[in-house]
């Protein structure tokens, strides 16, 4: 495929093109924890809105031809037909003006505050199709590639299995409704999009999971959970018919047949599948606990969850994968090793011809964890350093000799990952 027919980026068709990206962390949670009034927008917490020159020149330094980079609905849109470009205008214009692709992220969890009820609003597939089609409409000829709905099966779990976010929904009946919700969203603003530009790429990103049964006892459940985690890329795609695995589970959570036959009849195509994957959240153990309950663990994780959740994604899509976040929590040396790691697990995945076609260390400086949102303590208590800069208690970017590490890798394209192998497809993933 080529990634995209108009932009500064490689035909990722071609065996040597490979995508080095970064991005900001841009969470924006709108909504007050009731406790201590404390919402959660990350380019607050971390002083973007203010440095928002600066950080995006630290992207510039590393010479990426493209970054991940969300913009605030919030604050684009204050109110139902109000709008307010100056910050987007001026952070695009910036990228630009640097030679970065920006892959816009539409939405990244939160949504504006004056969306009541929030995915669960009767109106919020087309309130989102319509924001995502002015934008493409601003920013026409000159942006290409945009995220509809960042970590959808993320979304659901805080919006609508714990209830944090949102419309504060509990339970999988909630989960269930909240992802259906978002799919719908995603549809409507695919096609919004391409309405707008029909070469528009559109880079679908979820968090993935490995689900691993330490006891045979929890075999089934763990291949349920890892059904989950593709449940939001099925949806989209017409997928979930059926004799689908997750068909009747859906059904027995509250969506309806004809929920699942919409999904069908508007299908979208997945030119290209971001996965979010951290070595210390992405696998999923299922074990005994001391009382013989089943009890997930999430212990840090080896490099070979690359080439494991490449070849799962490969095999059941048939499309196109690029790493759109991943990093580690810690020191310099840690997260070095990491980047060492996980650089080598995707050449010996494109070495055995799975088109893996990008890789983005996410996010570029420290962020501030979700905690923050229902604590006290002041942000520089919750900030976890997973950058390639560091932030200092004064939010000052502080670089590491991961800024070169990183630097020299874009510099050298593909050299790092190797040729795309030229192998055949794989054997299509089972469906119904």
């Amino acid at each position: 495929m080529s990634l995209l027919r108009h932009s500064r980026l490689p035909r990722l068709s071609e065996p040597d093109a490979f995508l080095w990206g970064t991005g900001i962390e841009d969470t924006f949670i709108t909504e007050p924890w009731p406790q201590t009034g404390r919402t959660l927008d990350e380019y607050e917490l971390t002083g973007h809105y203010q440095r928002w020159h600066a950080d995006l020149g630290l992207i510039g330094q590393l010479g990426v031809r493209a970054a991940r980079y969300g913009i605030p609905w919030h604050r684009i849109q204050p109110g139902r037909g109000t709008w307010e470009w100056d910050f987007v205008d001026r952070a695009v214009d910036r990228l630009l003006g640097l030679g970065v692709e920006p892959i816009i992220d539409l939405v990244h969890y939160g949504l504006p505050p004056w969306i009541e009820n929030a995915y669960l609003h009767p109106d919020f597939p087309d309130l989102m199709a319509d924001y995502a089609a002015r934008v493409a409409e601003r920013f026409r000829g000159r942006v290409h590639a945009y995220t509809p709905l960042n970590e959808p099966r993320i979304t659901a779990w805080y919006c609508g299995r714990l209830g944090w976010w949102p419309p504060h929904r509990r339970g999988w009946r909630g989960f269930v409704a909240v992802l259906f919700a978002a799919c719908r969203g995603i549809v409507n603003t695919v096609r919004a999009l391409r309405s707008v530009d029909p070469d528009i790429l559109v880079a679908h990103v979820d968090a993935t999971d490995l689900h691993v049964a330490e006891q045979a006892r929890f075999e089934a459940e763990s291949r349920h959970r890892q059904e989950l985690v593709f449940l939001a890329l099925d949806l989209v795609s017409g997928r979930v018919r059926a004799g689908h695995p997750l068909w009747a589970w859906t059904l027995r959570q509250g969506a309806s047949e004809t929920d699942l036959e919409w999904f069908g009849r508007h299908a979208i195509d997945l030119p290209l599948i971001g996965i979010n994957l951290y070595p210390m959240f992405t696998r999923k153990v299922a074990r005994a606990s001391p009382s013989g309950r089943l009890r997930w663990t999430m212990p840090y994780a080896s490099a070979d969850i690359v080439e494991q959740l490449g070849e799962l994604y490969w095999r059941r899509y048939q499309r196109p994968v690029f790493i759109s976040e991943t990093a580690s929590v810690g020191s310099v040396e840690r997260r070095a090793t990491w980047l060492a790691d996980s650089v080598a697990a995707a050449k010996r995945l494109r070495s055995r011809g799975v088109p893996l076609v990008g890789y983005t260390w996410w996010p570029l400086f420290a962020l501030v964890t979700w905690a923050y949102r229902q604590g006290r303590h002041p942000p520089r208590y919750y900030l976890k350093q997973m950058g390639l800069w560091d932030l200092d208690d004064r939010l000052e970017r502080v670089p590491t000799p991961l800024v070169d590490t990183f630097r020299q890798l874009v510099e050298g394209g593909s050299d790092a990952v190797g040729l795309l192998a030229d192998t055949p497809s794989p054997a299509p993933f089972p469906s119904p």
